[in-house]
């Protein structure tokens, strides 16, 4: 096991968190908030730790996906609690499991809050959980890839440990650029949303902030009711944003180079359309006459799709006070989520086509037992090992689904807000239904409740994989024989 890397890695991760830690502190300084200061000394210690871990490179860079996820989950274990220490030292959120469950729904883009009262918070603390928001979109690890010169079997390692989907692909042949490309197209998006969210009024703070979170489809909220007291206009701006966000980025790479058709054939992208225009299409008829007039039952139905299906989890509404099929209909996006290769959180849509084709397939051989039928998406045929892991991932997610679920049952809520927060933390949606809904928050879950929420955000962000395997017996087993190998050999 190459240690090395992952200590460097995980060092340089602590370095760029320093230095993104310096904009909340600017934000305390323009504001004269002394809880800026906190977040100068949080940023001395992650300076320092990353100095430690990075100080040494690396004899070697090349590793293997073991050693991709291993440093991924580290990097981002160690981004979370390092990023709370502001919130826990301001004052304004006293307990440090709650600060950690706040950052954690920050980094992980889920929205889910312990906060009763979100305006409570100074504005560098509500600056840096929307930037939390804006940093996890789309990885801290992609930044790491644009910016340090790894090998190529190497950085697509460390690209597939974090990047959401069945598959990693290349834009361009070098993973280098590729990670460039991303971040410019996500950036370039950000600022749209932000330059036509001024022209609605909104001020420079509550634009910003609602841009980065909107980004990365987190949905913290710096106003207690979401975005319920804003204007329809601004309603409207950050549902149509959600739902591009929660768009795969190669399709905007084919737009940029006017590749139009290849970009609206991709079967997924379609298929996403699809889910979000039925789903607005059967909550605006369930709620239309009973809740609202048409054009607000349009507005708050498409707002919502795009919100949950997105993963963002920002409101206009309490929708836990929808009809049981509006709610239904919530519940079922939520397991869908986003498209492969987007900001969005979810099983992702490319996996759900996948599995719906393999059972078709496998009806077909029952039928046919001598048919040979291809697995194919966008006309060119699924290699069986994306089909496996698709399996294997959708196994694994019932499996810790069904554990998280049975844990939080214990401290005896209602089934519906145990069920639902489970759900909306392990997809990263951030609000769920019940004492877990958009008008509550999690802030009345048990400690143990929270570190297995805690432990879906990290492990739905990260697809599973790369935070179970720091479970695997083998891996310290392996980890611990080649430390005492080199001290023999010293």
């Amino acid at each position: 096991m190459n240690r090395a890397v992952i200590r460097y890695i995980s060092g340089v991760v602590l370095s760029i968190e320093a230095i993104l830690l310096l904009f909340p502190a600017l934000t305390g300084l323009i504001y004269h908030e002394k809880a800026g200061w906190f977040y100068l000394i949080t940023a001395v210690l992650c300076i320092a730790c990353g100095f430690l871990l990075a100080r040494r490179k690396p004899g070697s860079f090349v590793f293997y996906l073991k050693e991709g996820c291993i440093a991924t989950a580290f990097s981002w274990i160690f981004m979370s609690i390092f990023g709370a220490l502001p919130l826990w030292l301001s004052g304004e959120i006293p307990c440090y499991t709650d600060a950690l469950f706040e950052i954690v729904s920050g980094f992980t883009t889920t929205g889910a809050s312990i906060l009763s009262d979100v305006e409570a918070l100074s504005y560098c603390n509500l600056f840096w959980r929307s930037f939390t928001h804006w940093i996890g979109g789309m990885g801290v690890l992609v930044f790491l890839l644009a910016i340090i010169p790894l090998s190529g079997a190497s950085s697509i390692n460390l690209m597939r440990a974090e990047s959401p989907g069945p598959s990693v692909g290349k834009l361009v042949p070098k993973l280098r650029y590729t990670a460039r490309i991303l971040y410019l197209i996500y950036l370039c998006m950000t600022i749209i949303q932000l330059v036509l969210l001024l022209a609605g009024g909104m001020s420079f703070f509550d634009a910003i902030c609602t841009s980065f979170a909107t980004a990365g489809t987190g949905g913290f909220g710096i106003k207690n009711d979401s975005l319920g007291s804003y204007s329809p206009y601004i309603q409207w701006v950050t549902a149509i944003f959600m739902l591009l966000f929660g768009i795969n980025f190669n399709a905007f790479y084919l737009i940029l180079f006017h590749k139009w058709k290849q970009a609206f054939k991709m079967e997924e992208v379609r298929a996403y359309i699809l889910v979000i225009m039925a789903s607005t299409g059967i909550i605006f008829l369930n709620i239309l006459n009973v809740f609202y007039k048409t054009g607000d039952a349009l507005r708050h139905s498409f707002f919502q799709v795009t919100s949950i299906i997105s993963s963002t989890g920002f409101s206009t509404a309490d929708f836990d006070q929808w009809p049981q099929v509006s709610r239904a209909t919530l519940v079922l996006i939520m397991f869908i989520g986003a498209c492969a290769g987007s900001t969005g959180g979810g099983i992702k849509v490319s996996r759900i086509i996948i599995l719906v084709k393999a059972v078709f397939k496998e009806l077909s051989s029952y039928i046919h037992p001598k048919i040979i039928k291809k697995i194919k998406i966008d006309g060119k045929p699924v290699e069986h090992e994306i089909v496996r892991s698709v399996n294997a991932y959708f196994i694994t997610f019932i499996i810790v689904f069904s554990i998280s679920v049975f844990i939080v049952t214990l401290e005896d809520k209602d089934l519906v807000t145990n069920f639902t927060a489970v759900v909306a933390t392990l997809n990263n949606i951030g609000p769920g239904l019940g004492l877990a809904g958009p008008a509550q928050n999690f802030g009345h879950f048990s400690m143990l409740s929270k570190y297995i929420l805690i432990f879906d955000m990290l492990a739905g962000r990260l697809e599973l994989f790369p935070v179970l395997i720091l479970f695997h017996p083998v891996v310290w087993k392996d980890f611990f024989s080649h430390k005492k190998k080199h001290k023999g050999r010293a």
